[in-house]
């Protein structure tokens, strides 16, 4: 575990940088997400609230004039104005006798439609069906200063007149109605005044003879300043004035159908199949001077422009009270030039929790009662269409987001190739070297590993260039190494040979296997027979083979400690054969190297003790000396190459000391198949050699 966690260490940097670069896109991200969680929470507030802001303009605007005359009659609009459809008007009648009042009404009600040319028309009538079945017209146009019909005069196309012509139910009205001045009025300051008086029109020009219609009335004011406003009267009499009429049309059908009854129906179920043409003539025959047929007329005010005040997910729905079925108009909110919308950013979007808000859907209900009766006005809205243009919105800010988040990743990506990419080289290859360094041999070993391309001016480039050079001297130290080995072995070789051939003369001069020398000149043989061909000692001894064969090991402990050559050895072993899995000559140089040992750090006087201790499948010898203890950091140090003595600040031995033995006795008893080691006791040092015990 401890090595996994230092192996996870070496990336502590890289992680750190990257973890870092990684918790800022992140913080990006969630700050974006939280910007649009609260702007759709208050979104959502802000519909809630201005929802009921729309629907008292809604009911504001309906309860206007304007508004019950688009309630009262929701299919007109300007091209039923231009076939002279009639409206009903939110007033029971117009008092048409009276310039202000009239103007006054119609203006108020909206019903007057423009024109070109400074003319306007609004053909109405009366909510209350006893104000009389009449038909109202009144409206303005342009002309010079009216001509007046002289009385007694036959014809009537010397002065300016009206022509009326009204369409219903299959019948035709057709009046003709010259301008008449008033008795006692002229043309002069204030304007001018008169009345269109109103005659059945006939195919002839003479209406000799001809009577006018009691129940038309009709009268015309004409301003004096010129319509254009560039002068008056008095100063261009030839500039056109604006004049405004006022009409009371009288319709048979109308009134017998209200008496015909004992409920009349009002207004008439056909009033969108009437037509009224109105035509202002000028004396003469020439081209009307207005006709409401042929001019194009300007869009009044109608219920599908409350639509401009819904949202896109609204709809108004108005409907009759107690015709549940039967709508009179339904409206809904229009959606705006839509923009471009991520589908990504409209789905986070519609997730994003809100607050406080139980059911998206909004409703509300209304009455409006008119003089025709009462209205329910029905307006339904959708929180969620907020998430359209809160997506358009956040649509257009997240270029801003994704290049916020470019630059992060920019900049990582900076430092990814110019410092991580560079530390991640630096730190495999160093640990490569490191795995080299302690599995491997050879000066070639390091010619794999090159710090060059890493080289710089920069922190890392000076850290490279440092380890570039300390390889550089690694290996050059490493191949005059390699020479040294490869000088002392063929040293080795040369004592060996040399000694060799001496040995084997002396081995023929005692060839007897009993004689004494034989042993020994055998054992010296065996030594440089291990020395030689080493590329060093301890190569040497760890690359030594041994013939291991059954021994008595008590038998030998005595010869040992007859033949040891050192003062009081004393052996304490059984009388009875202990057969033991050994090499003789292998194990009597472990024997001379620990008693050499035991013998130059025993207490002057005190004898060295060889003691045998068995066990079913095992033999232990023990060997002891008096003396001071081994140091503890040193108990499993000493059996190293190259460490001898009892000096625990190094290590080493005195001088002289190469620190050879206790390691030739390690080797030697692990390829018999056993084990020594060293422990402190109460008045020196035990070393315990065990092997292993021959089957009997």
């Amino acid at each position: 575990m401890r090595a996994f966690f230092i192996w996870l260490a070496s990336f502590r940097l890289r992680t750190l940088l990257r973890t870092a670069f990684l918790l800022l896109i992140v913080a990006v991200i969630a700050m974006a997400v939280a910007v649009l969680q609260e702007e759709k929470q208050r979104s959502y507030d802000n519909y809630r609230a201005s929802f009921a802001k729309t629907k008292a303009q809604i009911i504001n605007r309906l309860y206007q004039p304007s508004g019950l005359l688009a309630l009262l009659n929701p299919r007109w609009d300007a091209e039923a104005a231009a076939q002279g459809r009639p409206v009903v008007l939110p007033f029971a009648a117009i008092d048409f006798d009276d310039q202000t009042k009239a103007r006054n009404a119609i203006e108020m009600a909206g019903c007057l439609v423009p024109y070109r040319n400074h003319a306007s028309l609004c053909v109405a009538i009366g909510n209350n069906p006893w104000a009389g079945g009449f038909i109202y017209a009144a409206g303005t146009f342009a002309s010079g200063p009216l001509e007046a019909h002289r009385i007694g005069d036959e014809y009537l196309d010397g002065a300016h007149r009206v022509r009326v012509t009204v369409a219903l139910r299959e019948q035709t009205w057709r009046w003709i109605a010259p301008f008449e001045l008033l008795s006692g009025a002229s043309a002069g300051a204030g304007g001018m005044r008169g009345r269109f008086t109103g005659y059945v029109e006939q195919e002839q020009r003479n209406y000799k003879g001809a009577r006018p219609v009691r129940e038309f009335r009709g009268w015309v004011w004409q301003a004096e300043r010129c319509a254009d406003g560039e002068g008056n009267d008095g100063d261009s009499a030839t500039c056109p004035h604006q004049s405004f009429f006022s009409l009371r049309l009288p319709i048979d059908a109308l009134r017998d159908a209200l008496f015909r009854e004992p409920k009349p129906q009002w207004p008439p179920l056909d009033l969108d199949q009437f037509k009224v043409r109105i035509e202002v003539l000028a004396p003469g025959e020439g081209a009307p001077l207005f006709d409401n047929q042929t001019a194009s007329a300007v869009s009044p005010f109608s219920l599908h422009e409350l639509s401009s005040l819904l949202l896109p997910g609204e709809t108004l729905t108005l409907r009759k009270a107690g015709s549940r079925n039967a709508s009179i108009v339904q409206l809904g909110g229009r959606d705006e030039a839509q923009e471009i919308t991520s589908p990504l950013l409209t789905r986070l979007i519609r997730v994003l929790p809100v607050e406080h808000i139980d059911t998206p859907v909004v409703e509300f209900e209304d009455e409006i009662n008119t003089p025709l009766g009462r209205y329910e006005l029905h307006l339904r809205g959708d929180a969620r269409s907020v998430n359209k243009t809160l997506s358009a919105v956040a649509t257009r800010v997240s270029s801003f987001v994704g290049a916020m988040l470019g630059a992060i990743v920019l900049a990582w990506l900076v430092i990814e190739v110019g410092i991580i990419r560079r530390i991640a080289k630096l730190t495999r290859r160093t640990r490569g070297l490191s795995r080299t360094v302690q599995t491997e041999g050879g000066s070639e070993r390091y010619d794999r590993y090159d710090w060059a391309d890493l080289r710089g001016h920069d922190e890392l480039g000076i850290l490279a260039t440092g380890l570039d050079d300390l390889l550089r001297r690694v290996k050059e130290d490493a191949e005059r190494e390699r020479i040294r080995a490869e000088q002392e072995k063929d040293m080795w070789h040369a004592v060996g040979h040399e000694i060799m051939s001496p040995l084997q003369s002396l081995l023929a001069l005692h060839g007897n296997a009993d004689d004494p020398s034989h042993r020994y000149i055998s054992r010296m043989q065996q030594a440089v027979r291990v020395l030689y061909g080493g590329a060093s000692p301890s190569e040497a001894f760890q690359s030594s083979y041994l013939t291991v064969q059954p021994l008595d090991i008590a038998e030998f402990l005595r010869n040992v400690a007859e033949n040891a050559g050192i003062a009081d050895v004393a052996c304490v072993a059984a009388d009875a054969p202990v057969l033991v899995r050994a090499d003789e000559y292998p194990l009597e140089d472990v024997f001379s190297h620990v008693l050499k040992n035991a013998d130059r750090h025993r207490t002057p006087g005190t004898p060295i003790t060889l003691r045998l201790e068995t066990a079913p499948t095992t033999a232990t010898i023990e060997i002891h000396n008096q003396g001071s203890p081994i140091p503890d950091g040193l108990l499993e140090k000493v059996f190293e190459y190259g460490v001898s003595g009892h000096d625990a600040e190094s290590g080493h031995g005195a001088s002289g000391n190469r620190g050879q033995g206790l390691f030739v006795a390690r080797t030697y008893m692990a390829k018999m198949g056993g084990t020594i080691g060293a422990r402190n006791t109460d008045n020196g040092v035990s070393f315990l050699l065990t092997l292993q015990r021959v089957a009997v």
